[in-house]
């Protein structure tokens, strides 16, 4: 796996951004572009390859082109394929690490006053972050302040370089958990990771529980000492950030998403979205609208 560092103690420069859908097959042209591409996959697969390297981007992946290195489509993708696209320079020279190069810097993060003095992300040249609707929130936000009419373009630019620090971090975190973390430890990341994949059903503390084989009450309380969330906050916080996600993608109606997260009630969800976000789902919607669409 490859690595890229680039340094923001001053922001990025936003270039454009958009999203892309093909309603017909289409295969990806040739190119050589002079800027850093992100593309972030929402429907179908994107066959793309990089310096003869071959990707196949699926919803939830996330991919880095790189300024100057050819990429093109190496074969055809099915209707409907879409994704998220933003371009952008960095102010400073920029890095390629392999994984040897990127633990040598990452150990720095482990003193204590590392984020005072950390002004660099570290993105792997492809993967799949675990908390994706989080990037693609912060990617609506840039859609939208990119087609805004403000005063300054630097807004885009902060919003692009926080979109880099959440990949980032997700990519550190999720490193540095596994093998050195106690049992009990991995035990709560893979707790995580079933109810991030099973948000969108109608599960309850009862169901992780008899899913990991705890004791409920236990269950709950262990969460919380692990986490800082009482279990059915954190099960609640993923139905919401997934409907936050679905309100600036699309047109789908209150109720629609308040079923495709689970929950049947559209009343309950409308509390509980305005509990947790502090404003109806239908403000949210109206807060982020522009967006920019191509399929060429």
């Amino acid at each position: 796996m490859k690595y890229l560092r680039a340094n923001i103690e001053k922001p990025i420069e936003f270039l454009s951004c958009g999203q892309f859908y093909s309603d017909v097959s289409w295969t990806h042209s040739k190119r050589i572009v002079d800027s850093f591409e992100i593309i972030i996959g929402i429907e179908k697969r994107l066959y793309i390859s990089q310096g003869g390297e071959k990707y196949e981007v699926k919803p939830g992946d996330v991919l880095v082109l790189l300024p100057g290195v050819s990429h093109e489509g190496y074969r055809p993708c099915e209707e409907g394929v879409s994704f998220f696209w933003f371009h952008f320079l960095v102010s400073d020279s920029y890095g390629i690490l392999d994984e040897e190069g990127l633990d040598k810097e990452l150990a720095v993060l482990n003193e204590p006053d590392s984020p005072k003095r950390c002004s660099d992300v570290y993105l792997p040249l492809f993967y799949a972050p675990a908390g994706i609707e989080r990037a693609n929130i912060l990617f609506q936000q840039l859609q939208h302040i990119g087609m805004s009419n403000y005063y300054t373009r630097q807004a885009a630019h902060y919003i692009a370089t926080l979109l880099l620090i959440e990949l980032s971090d997700q990519m550190i975190r999720n490193r540095q958990s596994s093998p050195d973390k106690s049992q009990g430890d991995r035990n709560i990341a893979e707790i995580i990771e079933w109810v991030r994949i099973h948000a969108l059903t109608d599960i309850s503390v009862s169901d992780v529980a008899e899913q990991f084989k705890y004791n409920k009450n236990y269950l709950s309380r262990f969460f919380k000492r692990k986490t800082g969330f009482h279990l059915q906050e954190y099960i609640n916080l993923m139905k919401i950030s997934k409907a936050k996600e679905m309100l600036t993608r699309g047109s789908r109606s209150i109720k629609d998403i308040s079923e495709k997260v689970g929950i049947q009630d559209e009343k309950y969800f409308m509390r509980l979205f305005k509990k947790y976000e502090s404003m109806t789902p239908t403000e949210y919607r109206k807060a982020f609208y522009r967006i920019h669409l191509n399929n060429h």
